[in-house]
């Protein structure tokens, strides 16, 4: 918002900088079909200005995560779980205290990218929804988000279904072209909780991501959407958690997910596990991914294959001429990788 008799100045710069934000290829900007799509824009546009403020409404206080936990009468490492809602850009965690899960804190998402929907392939910088689980080898170190949480996407149902991409992560720096992005403090204290959990001794931690939260309100009002059905087999891990308070058991069968109650009385559930008449579907998807990528190898290798030169090689003429033709093929291909982000497409 421009100041009230602010220079011409100000008022060019502020426009410049919308406009190279508008252009930016790295981060993709979501679609007014959700709650808070143009909130979260403006943070991401705040973010990528250094004009932030932080922390955001609804942040808990980071600082003193311990006496939050003691409130509950837990201690650090105890098993967590990670519900994600995306319109509602919120992610919730929970803490498990005696034999249930009990809520220990809601966290503002800071931006995520692309609209309500599952991913579907690399590069489309589509926030995945779904059943993931995080693992010990999952907490991720390198790149450019150091201690972030890897969420395992793809699955066995994201492959089994043909899906792709790959390093979806729960990370700081409210930027994201795929990943759920929080603010530093958040991520800081929500890496610091779940790495406790898995380094003594929960084996993975769930991690649900919905489009929404799956109230019979918003499920009436996108009953007519391109994603009713799987959805609904989304809601059923949803209705299932908030009548056990226990993370469901979750399976794929036929290329959908399968979902039955936990029980108190036994460990927690397994990862998302594949039925075994869905195994052989597995290979089938990898081979063609594979033969797609041989195709289009073999039809780059085509185009670029140099043709035989139309001209004696004996004649000065003829190699001038071939010297010329290489140089302009070279200048086009730079050109062509030119407008490319070097950032790695998800």
């Amino acid at each position: 918002m421009s100041r009230p008799g602010g220079s011409l100045f100000f008022g060019l710069g502020l426009i410049a900088t919308a406009v190279l934000l508008a252009a930016s290829p790295a981060t993709a900007q979501p679609t007014p079909s959700d709650a808070t799509a143009t909130e979260r824009l403006e943070r991401w546009r705040a973010a990528r200005g250094g004009r932030l403020q932080t922390p955001l409404p609804g942040t808990p206080d980071t600082q003193k995560p311990l006496t939050r936990l003691a409130t509950l009468d837990v201690g650090l490492g105890v098993p967590v779980m990670i519900r994600i809602f995306k319109a509602e850009s919120e992610l919730e965690l929970w803490v498990k205290s005696g034999r249930v899960y009990v809520p220990f804190t809601t966290y503002p998402i800071c931006y995520w990218s692309g609209t309500l929907g599952p991913k579907l392939r690399e590069g489309d910088k589509q926030a995945p929804e779904g059943f993931y689980t995080i693992t010990e080898r999952q907490l991720h170190h390198g790149g450019r988000w150091p201690r972030s949480l890897n969420i395992g996407y793809p699955n066995v149902f994201d492959r089994v279904n043909g899906r792709t991409g790959s390093v979806i992560l729960v990370h700081g720096g409210c930027d994201s072209s795929g990943c759920f992005a929080m603010t530093n403090a958040v991520n800081a204290e929500l890496y610091d909780l779940v790495s406790a959990a898995l380094r003594t001794g929960t084996h993975h931690v769930p991690v649900h991501v919905f489009p929404f939260r799956m109230t019979e309100a918003n499920i009436a009002a996108h009953a007519t959407g391109p994603w009713r059905e799987f959805w609904d087999d989304l809601r059923q891990g949803y209705e299932s958690f908030e009548r056990t308070r226990l993370p469901p058991s979750i399976s794929v069968c036929g290329r959908r997910y399968r979902v039955r109650d936990a029980s108190p009385f036994v460990r927690d559930a397994e990862a998302v596990e594949l039925c075994p008449q869905d195994r052989d579907m597995l290979p089938l998807q990898r081979e063609r991914q594979e033969q797609a990528k041989a195709t289009s190898g073999r039809k780059r290798v085509t185009a670029a294959a140099p043709s035989r030169p139309p001209c004696s090689m004996s004649r000065a003429s003829c190699r001038k001429w071939l010297a010329l033709r290489d140089r302009q093929a070279a200048s086009r291909t730079v050109a062509g990788h030119s407008g490319k982000s070097t950032r790695q497409v998800r």
